[in-house]
């Protein structure tokens, strides 16, 4: 009978420590988040202020980061089937590796800054118009 091997998680494997003095130690959120999110503290980008005009980038998906919100979207095996025939023809033909999640949050991202530049002439909003 095979038994079942408890390991600790990664919220106990990167827990914040403090010192004796109440300090926290060297190995903190740095060091974490360059181990999760493979970025150095130096790419951070820094925040804009409030003063400064809003440059109006183009939407983009979130990529490859940790994702705090999570929802359940309901799609029927043939709209699977689509989305992981997408999938594999990017890997086969453009040499790009996703997942579904990465593929869905790209596809979203596309479709809102299609709704945001063009509005009422935008793709989602002719599609859930009623027929």
């Amino acid at each position: 009978m095979p038994r079942r091997i408890s390991l600790p998680g990664a919220d106990e494997l990167f827990r914040r420590t403090t010192s004796l003095d109440g300090e926290e130690s060297e190995v903190s959120s740095s060091a974490r988040e360059q181990f999760l999110y493979g970025i150095e503290p130096s790419q951070y980008i820094e925040p804009r202020h409030a003063a400064e005009p809003d440059p109006e980038p183009p939407r983009r998906s979130s990529g490859r980061v940790r994702h705090d919100e999570k929802i359940t979207v309901y799609v029927t095996a043939d709209e699977l089937l689509d989305v992981e025939h997408a999938r594999l023809m990017l890997r086969r033909h453009h040499g790009i590796a996703t997942d579904r999640g990465r593929l869905i949050r790209e596809a979203v991202s596309i479709v809102l800054a299609d709704l945001e530049v063009n509005g009422e002439g935008s793709v989602l909003v002719d599609r859930m118009r009623p027929e």
